[in-house]
């Protein structure tokens, strides 16, 4: 049994019952973009920008959007064109997801599923998979990884988004951003669980996934504005190809 397949069949369910609860709870939130969840507006336009800069176009691209919580990135790459099918474990997320793409009319698939039990059944089946957000997140953050390398054809371009372990970003993501400022709701983040790039690369080698590029992602949070940049010592986002078998 490979690597991607034995993560896949060890872990159905990766998730940790108190996060789902934690974004349950959010649930109101997700399209107020002045609310509790307002960064994630703000780092969105940034975001779609990387991955489409990274990618190339989005018309028709098969795209599965693994933690898409309540569609605020799903939403925009359909909105871009893509075929878009976005994955959760968190029931009222994905109602306030559906709920939204009936107001827009735009079109997103939205199933109640983890990353793993999504890949059993539509192994190869993207030609871009997106994970921003989810992998600091989880307990096992390989078995995420490997399912997402699962879920991509081969060639086909995988991008996640996590937060790197450094004590920059423990007083930038942690402090500052739940404590100080009040950007998100206390006990978001748990800083023992942040990847540094090094430790995802390696993840991802494992998974026969080549990383092409880290791009830090930055944001001014007096400005609500992020973008790109040099340095990845606390947001940042990475861009994967799964490697043929």
């Amino acid at each position: 049994m490979n690597r991607v397949n034995e993560h896949a069949a060890r872990s159905a369910t990766n998730v940790d019952e108190h996060e789902i609860a934690h974004f349950d709870n959010l649930s109101a939130e997700w399209w107020d973009s002045d609310g509790e969840l307002r960064t994630l507006h703000h780092l969105n336009p940034a975001r779609l920008d990387y991955i489409h800069g990274r990618t190339g176009p989005l018309r028709n691209k098969t795209t599965v959007d693994v933690g898409c919580g309540g569609g605020i990135l799903a939403e925009a790459l359909a909105t871009a064109g893509a075929a878009v099918t976005g994955i959760d474990l968190s029931t009222s997320a994905l109602t306030a997801a559906r709920l939204h793409a009936r107001e827009t009319g735009v079109h997103v698939q939205y199933v109640e599923a983890s990353a793993e039990h999504f890949a059993r059944t539509h192994t190869g089946a993207f030609a871009l998979v997106t994970c921003l957000e989810l992998l600091e997140h989880v307990p096992d953050p390989a078995s995420t990884i490997a399912a997402c390398a699962n879920l991509a054809a081969p060639g086909a371009d995988i991008v996640f988004s996590t937060i790197s372990r450094t004590f920059k970003a423990y007083l930038g993501a942690v402090v500052g951003a739940e404590y100080v400022l009040g950007l998100l709701p206390r006990g978001t983040h748990d800083y023992q669980r942040f990847i540094r790039p090094s430790e995802l690369a390696a993840e991802g080698r494992r998974c026969a996934l080549e990383l092409l590029d880290v791009t830090g992602l930055a944001y001014n949070p007096f400005t609500g504005k992020a973008w790109l940049s040099s340095d990845p010592h606390i947001n940042y986002l990475a861009h994967f190809r799964r490697l043929p078998d």
